[in-house]
């Protein structure tokens, strides 16, 4: 098993592709840009590209964009010399030239403010890090991998997130699907985290019986695998040992099908052809939103890179 599959073992032909994917960036020194909701596991695939890649043996150095007070994000990234603002009271290099000859993942990268962006786009242009209170630039040398769980594009629109830098991070962007996109792989999720969760627990481990991963699958997962994961969790701490079936999950943890006069949408009698179907869905979607691609998929209910799948599938422009 290589280090993509370990990272974010999968079934699901979509999640697949995306792994395929980043393998073969993994070996370039490419700027990488992960989307996808929170949860889904882009920092385990930003861990999996420093190990599949060149720079291994370096460092990966991981920054929270999100959890960076505005007014520290410059010196926290780029670094700061003695005395250059009150509080410095010795040099930091910063986050970019301790990830010299690694990785450095930003993850949140739309919660940078205006001025660090700026700064970061100059360093991957020119690969220059300008210190604070120091007016020489220094060099250094990271791959960037990015990740948010925002619409850049709609950031963007907005004038919160700078066009020339999105189009810089954007050259390779890879978005794993949300876990509902991909129910086939839950009940093998939950069984693995289950056994792992109780190992590092030391409880004796516990199974879920068929009717409880029936009920995990059909389960919306707005929190993706991390809600999966402390579900299991808790699990694995309080029935430890035991067998789970569906009456011990959570209340809460209803499933999201339906059937009969309580269906969302009626099947006719005479029955219909699903992909024609979808692909009117998809038609409607895009004319809704007209044309962008991003709220149509989020009207759909499925990530842009499943949307971009499904258009190739039926030869949608």
């Amino acid at each position: 098993m290589d280090v993509f599959e370990q990272a974010l073992p999968t079934q699901s032909p979509n999640l697949q592709t995306v792994l395929r994917s980043a393998s073969l960036v993994a070996a370039s020194d490419v700027t990488v840009l992960l989307l996808g909701e929170s949860g889904t596991g882009k920092g385990r695939l930003a861990e999996a590209i420093h190990a599949a890649s060149p720079r291994a043996a370096g460092p990966m150095v991981a920054v929270n964009c999100g959890a960076i007070p505005d007014s520290l994000a410059e010196s926290e990234l780029f670094g700061h010399r003695r005395g250059a603002f009150t509080g410095a009271v010795d040099e930091a290099p910063g986050r970019i030239r301790a990830a010299s000859g690694g990785t450095l993942f930003l993850d949140e990268v739309a919660e940078l403010p205006p001025s660090a962006q700026a700064k970061l786009l100059r360093f991957l242009e020119t690969g220059e890090v300008q210190t604070v209170g120091e007016a020489t630039p220094r060099r250094a040398d990271a791959r960037v991998v990015a990740a948010t769980h925002r619409d850049l594009e709609a950031e963007v629109a907005a004038g919160r997130f700078r066009a020339d830098l999105f189009y810089r991070l954007n050259i390779v962007p890879l978005e794993i699907p949300a876990l509902r996109e991909r129910r086939c792989d839950i009940p093998g999720l939950a069984r693995r985290l289950l056994v792992e969760l109780a190992d590092s627990h030391g409880v004796e481990r516990p199974s879920f019986t068929k009717a409880a991963l029936l009920r995990l699958r059909d389960h919306g997962w707005p929190g993706n695998v991390r809600e999966l994961r402390n579900l299991c969790e808790r699990t694995a701490i309080l029935l430890p040992g035991r067998e789970v079936d569906a009456s011990n999950l959570p209340a809460g943890l209803a499933g999201e099908s339906t059937a009969g006069a309580d269906a969302a949408v009626a099947l006719p009698a005479e029955g219909v052809r699903l992909e024609d179907v979808e692909a009117d869905l998809i038609r409607q979607a895009l004319a809704r939103t007209e044309g962008n691609r991003s709220r149509a998929a989020r009207l759909l209910g499925i990530s842009r890179h499943t949307l971009l799948y499904r258009l190739r599938k039926h030869a949608i422009a």
